[in-house]
């Protein structure tokens, strides 16, 4: 018996209304809107369309560390996802680097999803598998004691299995996802039992509705939950585009920042989306810098079935 895409959105909004506790352990987009890969392996393929897309994130642009110059986080992420009609399905993969300070992470993750037509729309069901790794420049701090046995000599690096798995649903108006990150809870130690460290599991939940004003003008709220089991935040969003080329939106994150997005939808079939967000944070700023930025690139592949006929897009899909 399957879920209903009502139900999907309804759990989200409840969701939603628990007491919030800001906790971050994956790197965090404010333009996630346009990124449903990287949240959901079951995103693969599901527009119906082939789709190339980079994002660059400085966050706390010009904060430094203590000691040295750097430490803000800048994260890069390169992905890819096409349908596979024959077998009612999408594939896709991503690569992630992320670097906090004297530690960087990066991932090689490749994802499947199987779809089926339910009621309006389309349900799909996702799995991802990949390799996880962390590498960390010891030489970057600073011990109270000198021969701190902790502390290790140079750069060291650990790669461990990762996985996830997730459910989507795509209607002509609405859509919602759930999955489960890092369930095999992989363990880095560098080889000391005082480093040692797990993924955690991460549930993320999305969701959103598209709301014609006109004919010019789509107007899409959008919800992102995230959580460890232990604390949650979330990101509620809304993004207007005028005549299927022009968008812009605000963004607001829990406990954290506010966000304004710009963007256009390039070339003749606008299948070039450019992307720009500016985060400006309105809590504990004194621990960091006030602003963030954030750049999209995403191109979209004209579309062809099995047998060659193209596609017909829908333009609210477009993205």
């Amino acid at each position: 018996m399957f879920v209903s895409g009502r139900k999907i959105l309804v759990l989200i909004v409840l969701l939603a209304v628990i007491k919030p506790v800001f906790g971050q352990q994956d790197p965090q987009f404010s333009q996630y809107m346009f990124n449903d890969l990287y949240n959901n392996p079951a995103y693969s393929g599901v527009m119906g369309v082939t789709n190339f897309t980079t994002m660059y994130r400085s966050q706390w642009t010009g904060y430094t560390g203590t000691f040295d110059e750097g430490g803000a986080p800048k994260t890069f992420l390169a992905s890819f996802n096409s349908p596979v009609f024959k077998l009612r399905s999408g594939a896709g993969f991503y690569i992630l680097n992320d670097q906090i300070g004297p530690q960087n992470n990066l991932q090689f993750m490749g994802s499947y999803a199987y779809h089926l037509g339910v009621g309006n729309g389309k349900m799909s069901f996702g799995v991802r598998a990949g390799v996880y790794g962390q590498s960390i420049d010891f030489g970057q701090y600073r011990p109270n004691e000198v021969n701190d046995p902790i502390l290790q000599k140079g750069k060291e690096s650990q790669y461990r299995p990762d996985m996830g798995v997730g459910i989507y649903y795509k209607a002509e108006n609405y859509f919602g996802g759930v999955a489960i990150n890092h369930i095999l809870k992989s363990e880095f130690d560098f080889g000391s039992d005082s480093l040692k460290n797990a993924l955690a599991n991460n549930l993320v939940i999305n969701g959103g509705y598209m709301y014609e004003v006109n004919y010019d003008i789509i107007l899409t709220p959008t919800l992102l939950v995230k959580t460890d089991f232990v604390s949650y935040s979330f990101d509620i969003s809304v993004v207007g585009i005028y005549r299927e080329k022009f968008w812009g939106g605000l963004s607001y994150r829990d406990s954290e920042a506010v966000v304004a997005l710009l963007g256009v939808n390039a070339l003749k079939d606008k299948s070039l989306k450019i992307g720009y967000s500016f985060d400006y944070v309105i809590k504990a700023q004194k621990a960091k810098q006030a602003t963030s930025h954030e750049i999209l690139l995403s191109y979209n592949m004209p579309a062809v079935t099995g047998g060659g006929k193209k596609i017909i897009r829908t333009p609210r899909f477009r993205h």
